[in-house]
């Protein structure tokens, strides 16, 4: 078991979601399970800059377009450059009430 202190992320890709399980830093490639289903990839990310913003509650589609909006209203006013899509990150389980949740959107800036 591995405690939800580490996020599972989200991004849109060509009308589909890709999940990211971030791993806490005790796993290596090495040790970690070999996948049994071939559309599951284990890779290393390389460190990016991100913009992130970190909100509470049940994470909606509505509410995470518009903490995303409020973000990159942020990266606008601090003349970053976006370098890539906003992902979404989740801290906790789903039967956790929603006002307890923790939810991030990260957007890669320049």
């Amino acid at each position: 078991k591995i405690a939800m202190t580490a996020p599972v992320t989200q991004a849109g890709k060509g009308g589909e979601w890709v999940v990211g399980f971030i791993m806490p830093p005790e796993y290596s490639r090495a040790t970690l399970p070999k996948p049994v289903d071939p559309r599951i990839t284990i890779r290393t990310i390389p460190a990016r800059r991100m913009a992130v913003v970190t909100f509470s509650g049940a994470a909606k589609d509505d509410d995470l377009a518009r903490q995303q909006a409020a973000l990159e209203g942020f990266i606008t006013t601090q003349k970053l450059t976006q370098r890539g899509p906003a992902q979404f990150a989740f801290y906790d389980p789903p039967f956790k009430p929603g006002f307890l949740r923790r939810n991030e959107v990260m957007i890669p800036v320049r």
